[in-house]
């Protein structure tokens, strides 16, 4: 039976990515240059980290710089802008009806971590949140998955890690968890199941609890 679900919050929970490309793209022109959007925004689903590194590398800029220009304007985007993705609310709300807890594991920050949640009404759906300033190594790490576990007595058979990236499935695998991944996946690496809506994830939730709760 799955009663608990370990998520991931960029490109999983909420589709942040749109946002983060338009950001990075105005700090691009503020510098200089310029970029198609889709291009940025595939580099900012392997992480902001990489966009950074790879904006800078091509159009020979200061990482700081674009670190700097990218905050400034993402810091502008309203939260409103971020919406969570379709059937999300829906499955944080059957976990809950059936005894479960929704926790989340992101290197997101938590002030804009906070944010979000607050913006949608999502902040009530969640028993523990570790963010980027949590103190844990980064996923692929299992640490911060393996801490909620411990501290919030979630068996690891009734609980299942949701991502969006290699780097979630794996840090889920490494603590012992059942892995979905949310889209398309790597190829490398293998999530136990792999939808692309989250309906899908919904029903087999259902299937998996064996609970009447619709």
């Amino acid at each position: 039976m799955i009663r608990n679900i370990i998520w991931d919050l960029d490109g999983t929970l909420f589709d942040t990515y749109p946002a983060m490309a338009a950001a990075f793209r105005l700090a691009l022109r503020d510098l200089g240059g310029d970029a198609d959007l889709d291009w940025l925004e595939a580099l900012a689903r392997e992480s902001v980290g990489h966009c950074i590194s790879t904006m800078a590398d091509t159009y020979g800029l200061s990482e700081d710089d674009v670190t700097q220009g990218f905050a400034e304007h993402y810091a502008h985007i309203e939260a409103e802008e971020q919406p969570p993705f379709s059937g999300v609310v829906e499955i944080c709300w059957y976990i809950l009806r059936i005894g479960g807890q929704n926790c989340i594991v992101t290197h997101r920050g938590s002030e804009s971590t906070a944010r979000l949640l607050a913006a949608h009404g999502m902040a009530g759906l969640f028993t523990a949140c570790v963010t980027g300033g949590g103190g844990y190594p980064k996923k692929p790490d299992p640490a911060a998955m393996q801490a909620i576990l411990s501290e919030h007595a979630l068996l690891r058979e009734e609980t299942i890690a949701v991502g969006d990236r290699d780097i979630d499935i794996l840090a889920g695998r490494a603590a012992g968890l059942f892995t979905c991944r949310f889209g398309a996946e790597s190829g490398a690496v293998k999530a136990d199941l792999r939808v692309d809506r989250f309906s899908e994830l919904y029903e087999f939730l259902v299937a998996a609890t064996g609970s009447t709760e619709a």
